[in-house]
Order: structure tokens, then C-alpha cells, then sequence
């Protein structure tokens, strides 16, 4: 089996999806909610779409192709809000967060679909501790080597978006100590990290996923959980990084700052990519899990330690000429005021210093997300 031609799609073009936490108002534990709020909402008109998750205390939403900010934004405050009001139907909260503060993995339920079941029969109780929440960022590209190449460029910037979207300090009632603890689950699954060094499609098609499907090892694209992959039936690469941010205006900056990020790597900076280039990209990586904006990742072409905000916000400076042409600077002045005020890690122990209640924190995390 191969995939087969990589879709054209309009460059630079983007697409967002959010994994929610569905809560129990009563004990803001999760609500196994899922089955009831899909059907609920499948009786209305909804933008985008909404599909159900590995298990029945979380859902996905995705926006539309949108191709700019104010589009993107004004969709996601659309669904945010059909959310909401479904959610009071059921007397149920919603939040973002990359990972729900006190829930047992053992508690959750698989949902019922085959896709799902074969997971939770191939990767045991891996499959209901994958009970985590990212947000994905598709971003369009009008052919396959391109966007194995924006794949492999970006690799330089993947810590950017893990401590910018970080909100998962809490796990089974505990503080890590991380700020993304969520990508912990993530890495536990065989096929993650990052996608093999391979710059051309039909290679890649012909040489490593058929080969890889013949093993009997994956079926689809979606058995790969690397940080940024490939999905040639829409014509885009995929960012997977992100935790889910509490606040959908958050989402949409961090769309956007792909977005420019890519316009700029393939119309101005055009980096020489090799497999060397990964060479720290796990330390990076760790680092920006561990310590957020405050962490120290490692230049892999100069070699040149640098703190992560820092890091960004040279970046800002250098990418904000293509944010104008893609009429992206309101994003922009949101996303330094992001920085400013730290990640929702950050956001999520200040409210826990404040009440002492890690409940208080979960209401606040519902309140945030309808704002």
C-alpha cells in the first residue's frame, strides 16, 4: 500500500484543531460526556466540525480552511460558543488545558469506535492515559516535497510552540514540575518524535511508509504520532506540539504564528535542512516540556545556547514583515503579550497558590475558556 499523490492545497492556508475536556460540574472530575454533547450538537448547524476522542472525556473540534487571522479567530469564537451553550444543555463544563489535573487514567472509558478499540488493544493502558488534550495546526502546501522540507525546517522552532502552548503542570493531582507534561504521554507511543529525514514524496511513499505498512506496524498517517507530519489527503503538514491553550484567541495566535513562521522559512529564509539538525532537537525539546518559556534550548546549526523567549521573540522581530502580508499583526501583538505574561502553566499554579484548591483551578480553567 502506498499514499499516493500528495494534494495541492493553497499555501500557507491554515486549519486548527482542539482537543476539550469535558467536566463534571458537580465533582470537576471528567465527564465520560462525549457520546450525548456530539449528538446534541449534530442536531444544530455547527462550524467546523466536532468528532469524538480515544476516550468518552474528550472531544476534538476543527475549524474550516481559513486563510487568514480574523477568519480563523472569528470561527473559533463561533464554535467556542455553540460549545458552551450545547455544554450547559447537558449541565457539563468545557476547558482547554493540555491535561486534566486530577483524573485516573483507569476511570476513563474507550470510545466506542473501532479505530479507537484497536488502539486500546494494541497499546494497552496507553491508550486511555493518552486521556490528554493538544492542539493540532494544519498548515497548506502545493506539494509533497515542499512540505517535507517545511517539515524538517521547522524541527529548529518545535520548542517555540511547546512552551508558548504549555498547560499541563498538573497530572493525577500532582505538580510535575513541567510545564508540558502532557507530551510525556505523547512519547511514550512507539511511533513518535520526529518524522525520518527524507526530502522527497515518492520516496518517502514508495521507499518508508509502504514498507512500514507491509510490516503490518501502521495502516494510515494517523498511526504516526510524530511532532510534525505529513497528511497528504489534505495537502498540508501538521504541527502536533501544542497543548491545548485555555483560551481559543490563544489558538489562534499560535495558528498564525505557524503560519508566518512558514511563509517566512520558504519565501525568504530558505534554511539548509539535513539530518544533522536533529541532532539536540530532543534535548530542545525536553527543555521546553520541562521549564516553558524559561528554558535553554541549543541553535543546532551554531551551536549557541539561547533561553526560549529570547529566542522567540527574535524571531517576532524577524518574521512580522511576512505577519503584515498576511494580515496577521493583531495576532502578533497578542502573542508578545503572551510572552510577557508566561504561559497558562504558569497561569494554572498562580490559581492554585491563590485558592489552595486544585477544583478552583479547573472552574477557573472553565470560566477562562468562555471568557
Amino acid at each position: 500500500m502506498q499514499l499516493g499523490k500528495f494534494k495541492t492545497s493553497t499555501p500557507y492556508t491554515m486549519g486548527v484543531e482542539l482537543e476539550l475536556q469535558l467536566i463534571n460540574l458537580s465533582t470537576f472530575d471528567l465527564s465520560a460526556s462525549s457520546p450525548d454533547l456530539i449528538y446534541l450538537l449534530g442536531k444544530n448547524n455547527f462550524p467546523g466540525s466536532v468528532t469524538p476522542e480515544m476516550t468518552e472525556s474528550m472531544i476534538e473540534i476543527a475549524t474550516d480552511v481559513m486563510p487568514d487571522y480574523e477568519q480563523l479567530s472569528t470561527q473559533l469564537h463561533q464554535i467556542r460558543d455553540k460549545l458552551v451553550e450545547a455544554c450547559d444543555k447537558l449541565n457539563i463544563g468545557i476547558c482547554g488545558g493540555g491535561t486534566h489535573p486530577f483524573q485516573q487514567w483507569s476511570e476513563r472509558k474507550i470510545y466506542n469506535k473501532e479505530r479507537y478499540q484497536e488502539a486500546s488493544r494494541r497499546y494497552g493502558y496507553l491508550a486511555k492515559q493518552f486521556t490528554v488534550f493538544g492542539q493540532h495546526v494544519h498548515i497548506g502546501c502545493e506539494s509533497g516535497d515542499i512540505a517535507l522540507y517545511l517539515l524538517h525546517a521547522l524541527n529548529r522552532y518545535v520548542p517555540h510552540f511547546i512552551a508558548l502552548s504549555a498547560s499541563s503542570p498538573y497530572v493525577q493531582g500532582s505538580d510535575t514540575s513541567f510545564n508540558s507534561a502532557r507530551l510525556n504521554s505523547v512519547f511514550a507511543f512507539p511511533l513518535s518524535g520526529h518524522a525520518p529525514f527524507i526530502l522527497n514524496w515518492e520516496q518517502f511513499d514508495r521507499e518508508y511508509f509502504a514498507r512500514m505498512h507491509k510490516t503490518g506496524t501502521i495502516n494510515s498517517m494517523k498511526d504516526f504520532y510524530w511532532d510534525v507530519r505529513p497528511k497528504p489527503e489534505y495537502g498540508t503538514i501538521e504541527l502536533r506540539v501544542c497543548d491545548t491553550p485555555l483560551s481559543v484567541e490563544k489558538a489562534a495566535v499560535l495558528a498564525v504564528y505557524l503560519q508566518a513562521l512558514c511563509h517566512y522559512i520558504l519565501e525568504e529564509e530558505r534554511p539548509k535542512v539535513s539530518e544533522e539538525c536533529y541532532m539536540v532537537y530532543n534535548y530542545n525539546r525536553f527543555q521546553a516540556c520541562r521549564f516553558g518559556l524559561e528554558g535553554k534550548i541549543v541553535d543546532p546549526v551554531s551551536y549557541q545556547p539561547i533561553s526560549i523567549h529570547e529566542d522567540i521573540l527574535n524571531m517576532i522581530h524577524k518574521i512580522e514583515p511576512h505577519a503584515a502580508e498576511l494580515k496577521s499583526t493583531p495576532a502578533f501583538k497578542l502573542l508578545k503579550k503572551y510572552i510577557i505574561e508566561n504561559n497558562d502553566a504558569e497561569h494554572l499554579r498562580a490559581q492554585f497558590a491563590k485558592s489552595d484548591s486544585i477544583e478552583y483551578v479547573i472552574n477557573n480553567a472553565i470560566a477562562k475558556f468562555r471568557q
